[in-house]
């Protein structure tokens, strides 16, 4: 599915929007399969007694909402998503892989590169398993099912890559990755370059610290969901839209773990490159634990936007049709944001480029997760109405919230600027958006009309947020 875009003259926008890297086929997959195993799930105590499990061996089982569910969702989310792209996109063809299925090189000629390249993978395993067990906060909280997870996956993980690389290495364009120029640092062989050892590292740091936090995430709304009885919910606006909203953010999480935990080259998945820019990184950061414990939350942090406020359904209590409009657009925007993640399918990661997409929610805007996260906050917390009755404190939750958006915006300031650099398609995609953009366009224009030069935005390409 993927193709290479005319190219245009500097500024000027092609003729026709640039063919996505990703399909649509690819995030409904993992869509389904992940519905299925919902399902599955909140129905397990009528299948355990259908097929007669409920008894003294199995005991007395009620729905599966535990950490260990949430888990396995990501095999049943990654499994049809891997199967589109093979047998459907048939990604594993693609150029942009750099695999020749036709090499078949003996695996006498490829294996010194293998193991100096293995040597490379299993060091940075290490250095990953350090920066855990330094880092405070990993062993606290949620972060402690994350750490049992990656504790557990260590060895399999390590024996599987054996096979793996051996095989690979015989039908890659070029073996010598930015993994065997860290191999052959640790192994003091000749031949290693800086530039390639700051690749691989950017790489690794993005899927190790963002890795561990979604994986930290998983268990909570997935029991959430799975538990729920959203029957009760249907004449209560205020709760049945943040069991939607609930139920969305885990599609969100799911697909998008499975985004940062399967970055295979065979499925054109590989992470190309991470951002090379330093505000792109403190932009992302700033956004996630645990840096955002200490700059943006609800109590005495720095940007605490949401002081003495009661949210939404407090403010609109006693009027139904408000309340339930108020509910539907707060659905709405969860779920372009969802939709945005969805359509990323198996590619999702912050700070990377891993393809162009252009389909979806990224047809209208360049930024649909950030626009529809930063709008679902404005409406859902209502910062500038507050219970103390301090005008106070409306103008510093209205302020610090606008600066919480000042920091997205700047987010995706810094990650256009990695992807315009790296792909044609990626320019030419994004001044198609400019000039023809449904949301893009009219605040390209509003944006030069006030001398600005053009919108920003969160860029199009397997680089999204949270």
């Amino acid at each position: 599915m993927s193709s290479e875009s005319s190219p245009t003259a500097p500024g000027e926008a092609p003729a026709r929007l640039p063919q996505s890297d990703v399909s649509p086929g690819v995030g409904l997959a993992g869509l389904i399969g992940l519905a299925c195993w919902i399902l599955f799930c909140r129905s397990y105590p009528l299948i355990a007694d259908t097929l007669g499990l409920s008894g003294e061996l199995s005991g007395a089982r009620g729905v599966l909402s535990g950490p260990y569910a949430a888990l396995a969702a990501m095999l049943f989310t990654a499994g049809p998503m891997a199967a589109w792209s093979v047998l459907v996109d048939k990604v594993h063809l693609r150029p942009s892989t750099g695999i020749d299925w036709s090499l078949k090189r003996p695996l006498a000629e490829t294996w010194p590169v293998s193991v100096v390249k293995l040597v490379g993978l299993w060091a940075t395993f290490a250095g990953l398993a350090a920066l855990y067990a330094l880092c405070r906060w990993y062993w606290e909280g949620s972060y402690l099912f994350a750490m049992e997870v990656l504790a557990a996956a260590l060895v399999p993980l390590m024996v599987l890559s054996v096979p793996y690389v051996l095989w690979l290495d015989r039908f890659m364009v070029e073996p010598r990755d930015s993994t065997w120029h860290f191999g052959a640092m640790i192994a003091g062989r000749a031949g290693w370059e800086r530039a390639q050892l700051a690749k691989h590292w950017r790489a690794w740091i993005i899927k190790g610290f963002f890795g561990a936090f979604m994986i930290s995430i998983l268990p909570g709304g997935f029991a959430q969901v799975v538990e729920a009885q959203p029957g009760a919910m249907l004449g209560n606006p205020v709760d049945l839209a943040m069991f939607l909203v609930a139920l969305l953010f885990v599609v969100d999480v799911q697909i998008g773990t499975v985004g940062y935990l399967f970055t295979l080259r065979p499925l054109d998945a590989h992470i190309r490159s991470g951002n090379p820019f330093l505000g792109g990184w403190i932009a992302a950061l700033l956004c996630y634990p645990p840096f955002v414990w200490g700059i943006i939350g609800n109590s005495n942090q720095i940007l605490s936007y949401e002081r003495n406020v009661a949210g939404w359904g407090y403010w609109l209590e006693g009027q139904p049709a408000l309340l339930w409009l108020w509910a539907g657009i707060i659905v709405a925007l969860t779920l372009v944001y969802a939709w945005a993640t969805v359509a990323f399918g198996i590619r999702f990661s912050n700070l990377t480029y891993r393809g162009v997409l252009t389909n979806g929610p990224y047809r209208f805007t360049r930024h649909p997760a950030y626009l529809s996260k930063n709008l679902f906050w404005w409406f859902t917390v209502m910062p500038f109405l507050v219970t103390s009755n301090s005008a106070a404190d409306a103008i510093r939750n209205t302020v610090f919230l606008l600066v919480v958006n000042a920091i997205y915006y700047w987010r995706a300031k810094t990650e256009e600027a990695h992807l315009l650099a790296e792909d044609a398609k990626y320019r030419d995609y994004h001044a198609w958006m400019e000039q023809r953009g449904l949301v893009t366009a009219p605040l390209a224009r509003l944006a030069r009309a006030f001398g600005r030069g053009g919108s920003g935005g969160r860029g199009a390409v397997a680089e999204p947020a949270e």
